[in-house]
């Protein structure tokens, strides 16, 4: 990546975070890391491990896309897409819209490595994947909240509102990943008024590029079955050992945590804060998100508050990283 590239991207990431940081309210910032003590280092750390699973998602998928597509290219190593991976989820947390920022960056970055037509592939497989588990992480939540708590009128709606959605999510990706998905992406984007005929002369001039892209997306699910399970079980994994973060913080309020709770609360949470996508870092709807989820565990409201918090510094904290490692890679 340019130089050039290389810094819009960091200035631009970095201007949001400051936005982001001038609405907290420092003094509540303080006393919340002091009442969480050591276990808020826990849960920043606690990260550090879950970005490998994200990794792994993505190398296998570049591995398996690999034959054949080399073209004396030199493939990026599992500590190359680290860096990628956590300063690309520092940029979507930053951005409105949230896949704005991160995926851009990381085909740009990778490209260089192992070409255009491979890198957008990649990127958009494990953006697939990534999304693809959180549909089933919805699902599987659905079914564990039937089987563990109780089920009112109102949760019934919910639940059943949430598995309609889940197993639209869930047909639309197995479409994606069948048939491709960047030439239908692209043909939807033809429809949007303020962009449409930027996209239909993009369609005109790259057809082939993104033919070839969605031949090596299909590839993924139809000839390399076991990779393709491997990566959406990774990211999947990953989903559920994230509950961990819940854990942690709720330990600093209560004597034991069950962790189906923590995993009910996550799911709810994560659910509702990607219904507000738009928003940088989910302002608002991850917070509402978890005080709506702990009350129906039958928590308090400020359990709620204490653990939205905690978990905004985290990534905060991890956005800071993550921008930090664009201007330390090399261009």
């Amino acid at each position: 990546m340019s130089k050039k590239y290389q810094n819009g991207f960091f200035v631009f990431g970095f201007a949001l975070l400051a936005l982001m940081l001038s609405q907290l309210d420092y003094r509540e910032v303080v006393a919340g890391v002091k009442h969480a003590g050591y276990w808020f280092f826990a849960v920043v750390m606690l990260w550090g491990v879950l970005y490998l699973f994200n990794t792994y998602t993505w190398y296998i998928i570049i591995k398996a896309t690999s034959k054949g597509n080399n073209q004396g290219h030199r493939e990026p190593s599992f500590g190359f897409l680290y860096r990628l991976t956590v300063s690309g989820f520092a940029l979507n947390y930053a951005t409105p819209g949230g896949l704005m920022g991160g995926e851009p960056y990381r085909i740009m970055a990778l490209s260089s490595r192992i070409g255009k037509e491979r890198a957008s592939s990649s990127v958009i497989l494990f953006a697939m994947t990534h999304i693809f588990s959180h549909f089933w992480f919805w699902l599987l939540s659905a079914g564990l909240f039937i089987a563990t708590q109780e089920v009112n009128l109102l949760s019934a709606i919910v639940l059943a509102s949430t598995l309609a959605f889940c197993m639209l999510g869930i047909w639309v990706f197995i479409v994606g990943y069948r048939k491709g998905l960047a030439n239908r992406a692209m043909k939807l984007m033809r429809h949007i008024p303020i962009i449409s005929r930027w996209a239909t002369r993009f369609i005109e001039k790259h057809r082939e590029e993104l033919d070839n892209i969605d031949r090596q997306i299909a590839s993924l699910h139809n000839q390399n079955r076991k990779t393709f399970l491997t990566a959406v079980m990774s990211e999947l994994t990953c989903r559920i050992c994230s509950a961990a973060e819940i854990m942690f913080i709720l330990l600093v309020l209560y004597p034991s945590v069950n962790y189906i709770h923590c995993i009910l609360i996550l799911a709810f949470t994560s659910l509702f804060a990607n219904l507000l996508f738009f928003m940088p870092l989910q302002i608002g709807g991850r917070e509402g998100g978890f005080i709506m989820s702990v009350k129906t565990m039958a928590m308090t409201m400020s359990d709620g508050i204490f653990v939205a918090l905690i978990v905004r510094l985290r990534e905060m904290i991890w956005t800071v990283i993550g921008l930090l490692l664009i201007k330390l890679e090399k261009t």
